[in-house]
């Protein structure tokens, strides 16, 4: 659910996963993991900054 999310908002401001990571100097392919685990709370900010959402956006 939580990459679903991203993998959406990505689409709607039209840049990559790859982008995403690159831009939040997170590594390679981290975020396509979090399919399957949950990530950081710090890491997650990041994220969540950088795509202009609360913390809580994500975790619902």
């Amino acid at each position: 659910m939580l990459y679903e999310k991203l993998e959406t908002l990505c689409k709607e401001k039209g840049i990559s996963i790859a982008k995403l990571e690159r831009d939040c100097c997170i590594g390679n392919a981290t975020v396509r993991r979090w399919d399957k685990a949950f990530p950081r709370i710090d890491t997650l900010k990041k994220v969540a900054d950088y795509l202009g959402k609360p913390i809580e956006y994500f975790l619902e």
